[in-house]
């Protein structure tokens, strides 16, 4: 973990429109103020997917970010780095925890799509928080 006790993840993917803005959503709702989320793509597009905005908002969660370029600054601070879909493009940096997350991109797929996208992408969420001892917020007692 960097110096302070509350770990940092970084949510990559290659525009920082849709699978690393939704990923990166869920974490924040699910983890709080007890991980620090950054997320950012290598190509960023000029705005996040509608439909991922409107699933996120099914489920009452928004996206608090317009897509963005990572940086080696972001890279560096990061305790995990979650890619997905940008390959060699993908940041590194060696000592980090990196994590490939092979999930299809919703760009242009059907609405019902992007939900079971998204639900992937929850699940997986879920699974770092079990591995880093974080109980997600709606399983706090």
């Amino acid at each position: 973990m960097s110096n302070t006790s509350v770990p940092t993840v970084l949510v990559a993917c290659r525009k920082n429109a849709v699978r690393s803005q939704a990923a990166a959503s869920i974490l924040r709702s699910l983890a709080g103020d007890r991980v620090v989320v950054l997320s950012g793509g290598s190509e960023p597009a000029d705005a996040v997917h509608p439909e991922v905005r409107e699933v996120l908002a099914e489920r009452g969660l928004g996206v608090e970010e317009t897509p963005k370029a990572f940086d080696e600054a972001m890279v560096k601070s990061a305790d995990v780095v979650i890619t997905m879909g940008c390959g060699e493009e993908c940041p590194y940096f060696p000592g980090k925890r990196y994590l490939d997350w092979e999930v299809q991109d919703p760009h242009e797929q059907p609405l019902e799509q992007v939900r079971a996208i998204i639900d992937d992408i929850e699940q997986r969420v879920r699974g770092l928080l079990v591995e880093m001892n974080i109980p997600p917020a709606d399983a706090r007692a």
